[in-house]
């Protein structure tokens, strides 16, 4: 139900999904018509009506995907004992979806007559240098990569930026306040109606909220921001009334029982950085709304033993996470 919105983490995401233009609909392949193990070289991941995805390409998508989720939680995901085979099926899917969207945005763009300048064209393979260059021997073989693979790359990423802002050219930028607020609060979540009613007479008693909490809360976390954007209307209606020191009654939902208290019912930072959350969410409906009609008649064929054959390893020498952040600092525009 996603009742407490984890704001950080979430915010902190859609920086990252920001740079893969935030707008995938997470399928494996696009297109109404998907072959399956067509005929295709021995590189050939995918291909898109005559553009294809070599598996060189693939690798470095998927390379910094896998050492991008390392950096961002901390952890070695990849070495926990048993290697957790969820966990790489999803990074390899996000890669293939990823790649395929960005080949038929592509498409998309050349429909609208959308080109990269000369400019764009040179900052391409400044960044491809750059890239390239930081890799050292241990990365270029295990992805098997050259120059020219960064460079394709790049340019297709280039040309799908600028079809996504010619596209969401015309959204509205203006978020208010109140409309992104976001508010610091502590929860109690219970299951069941009678666990409720023990918490909800406890709490009348005046014991401490989160002395209740830590005897009561079945969910992981106590301490959470809500945002309004981030919640069912009927919670964020109770929510969003309670003033600071504030404590809900309880607050029924699919899931259970809530009962909160508000810390800080107007969080200014988090309030602003969600203003941009709310402002890329609008900008993926105004893209979706072209997109998803064109994919219809898109066909596309997937080499689905190839990829299957692919296994997300671990080297201590392959850390490379900067093919994003490379791209960022030269082709955004």
């Amino acid at each position: 139900m996603g009742i407490p919105m984890k704001i950080g983490k979430k915010l902190k995401m859609a920086g990252i999904c920001a740079l893969f233009l935030m707008s995938f609909s997470g399928c494996k392949m696009v297109g109404a018509e998907v072959v399956v193990n067509a005929d295709h070289a021995d590189n050939e991941v995918f291909k898109i009506r005559d553009t294809v995805c070599t598996l060189q390409q693939a690798r470095v998508v998927l390379t910094n995907y896998q050492n991008i989720y390392d950096t961002m939680y901390g952890i070695d995901l990849w070495n926990h004992g048993s290697k957790d085979q969820e966990l790489e099926n999803y990074v390899k899917d996000l890669t293939i979806s990823r790649l395929a969207q960005i080949m038929a945005m592509d498409y998309l763009a050349q429909e609208n007559e959308i080109v990269l300048t000369g400019e764009e064209q040179a900052k391409i393979k400044e960044a491809a240098g750059e890239y390239y260059g930081s890799l050292n021997d241990a990365e270029k073989e295990y992805m098997q990569v050259k120059q020219g693979d960064i460079e394709t790359l790049y340019t297709r990423y280039g040309l799908a930026n600028k079809l996504y802002t010619f596209l969401t050219q015309g959204v509205n930028d203006e978020v208010s306040d109140e409309e992104a607020r976001v508010m610091e609060a502590e929860q109690i979540f219970v299951s069941d109606a009678e666990t409720a009613k023990e918490v909800a007479q406890q709490l009348k008693e005046g014991n401490d909220f989160l002395t209740v909490a830590n005897r009561y809360n079945e969910d992981a976390e106590t301490e959470v921001f809500f945002s309004k954007n981030g919640v069912e209307p009927q919670m964020a209606e109770v929510v969003f009334s309670l003033e600071n020191g504030e404590v809900s009654e309880e607050i029924k939902t699919a899931d259970g029982y809530y009962f909160v208290k508000c810390i800080n019912h107007y969080d200014q930072e988090k309030t602003d950085d969600n203003k941009s959350v709310i402002l890329e969410e609008r900008r993926k409906e105004a893209f979706d709304d072209v997109y998803q009609g064109f994919l219809l008649d898109l066909p596309s064929e997937f080499n689905e033993k190839l990829w299957d054959e692919v296994k997300v390893e671990v080297n201590p020498e392959v850390t490379t996470d900067s093919f994003f952040q490379v791209y960022e600092k030269y082709c955004v525009w």
